[in-house]
């Protein structure tokens, strides 16, 4: 967006790789070995640390680096009433570029309760970083839909929900409530991270949906509008943003496909300002489907790798962009990695100078291009 509102021309998707202190202190907390406040004590010197990071390369929405976090979707997830998180229940296969595969057996999460929100969430969170930024705060959270598109109906007691509609009214109740409580505290930047919009890119993924009875572009419908009711009744200064994601395991990922599937309904149906994309690879697909994107929204072009140590060349970035820009005017795009560093505590591989040379990339090719960040 013009006039230095979010996203910003040089964005960020918003995990970063965390320090080794911090890695120590999370196994020490799980044996045992610490306390809950001891272990805080170091995530909050480490979020300082990683914010002044962030301002110093030019960035201007600023996260905590999702250090408090194991997994960018359960650590929110769990703390909703009716959620059961089971470890190692089944195993998903992530592939990386060179053809091997990354094996990963990813929390599995049930409602066999009442949806609810019985506490806040990020709350706490947000004014520790808020009291660190000069900049802008950005808060990062799983999109509803999170909850509901692994598992489908399986994964939701029919017992507690015989109807699926009040689930989802419980759901995005919850969330409104969340996102309502980090508006009072000051928030006016909120990135939802969602893998399923993107998953239903992915022709074998559709046809695995379509087998257990769900309809594909019927839940694209379904997933924006348990966003739009989630946000609704935000502050109008207050920017909503989606990033759209295949897959960030150990740089392995899991989906491929264009967005033509979702495109025409998520850019016009999801009443949000921004949307960060994923277009490192051909993974993604061409440009042609920002042909929808309405006037007044930004899509933050994911240019930039995250899962690679390498650093983008400007002038290929560049070349890029004015490839995007056919489609969508030059002034409602940005510029971004296509993910984050560290969607896992696990983190990606590349070094912690890499990530950082590469944000600086970033920011200067925005730079260039649209004479801001």
């Amino acid at each position: 967006m013009p006039n230095g509102k979010p996203p910003f021309r040089a964005d960020h998707v918003g995990s970063f790789l965390r320090p080794s202190r911090l890695t120590e202190a999370r196994e020490k907390k799980a044996n045992n070995q610490i306390s809950a406040e001891e272990l805080r004590a170091v995530e909050d010197e480490c979020i300082a640390e990683v914010v002044k990071k962030q301002e110093e390369v030019g960035l201007k929405g600023i996260t905590d680096g999702e250090f408090r976090r194991t997994f960018f979707h359960v650590d929110f997830l769990e703390h909703l009433d009716g959620v059961d998180v089971t470890y190692g229940a089944f195993q998903s296969h992530f592939r990386k570029d060179d053809g091997t595969e990354v094996g990963f057996a990813p929390p599995t999460m049930n409602v066999n309760g009442k949806i609810g929100h019985a506490h806040s969430i990020q709350g706490d969170d947000f004014d520790f970083l808020k009291s660190k930024v000069s900049q802008t705060p950005k808060v990062c959270i799983p999109a509803p839909s999170m909850l509901h598109f692994r598992s489908g109906r399986e994964g939701i007691s029919s017992e507690v929900y015989p109807d699926l509609d009040q689930f989802y009214a419980d759901l995005s109740a919850a969330f409104n409530e969340e996102i309502q409580d980090l508006a009072k505290r000051g928030c006016r930047y909120l990135q939802m991270d969602d893998t399923n919009l993107a998953y239903l890119c992915d022709p074998e993924i559709r046809a695995r949906t379509e087998a257990r009875g769900d309809d594909p572009d019927a839940l694209a419908h379904l997933y924006c509008r348990l966003v739009n009711d989630a946000i609704k009744g935000a502050p109008d200064d207050m920017v909503f943003s989606i990033h759209l994601c295949r897959g960030n395991f150990k740089s392995a990922w899991v989906a491929q496909g264009g967005y033509e599937p979702v495109a025409e309904v998520l850019f016009n149906e999801m009443n949000i300002d921004g949307f960060f994309l994923e277009y490192d690879d051909e993974r993604s697909g061409d440009f042609a489907p920002l042909r929808h994107m309405p006037k007044g929204k930004t899509v933050v072009l994911g240019l930039m790798s995250s899962k690679k140590g390498e650093v983008e060349s400007a002038d290929a970035i560049k070349t890029r962009i004015d490839e995007a820009a056919k489609y969508v005017p030059l002034d409602q795009c940005a510029l971004s990695h296509q993910c984050g560093f560290s969607s896992t505590a696990h983190g990606n591989d590349l070094t912690d100078a890499d990530q950082w040379t590469k944000l600086a990339r970033c920011v200067e090719v925005a730079e260039d291009v649209w004479g801001e960040v």
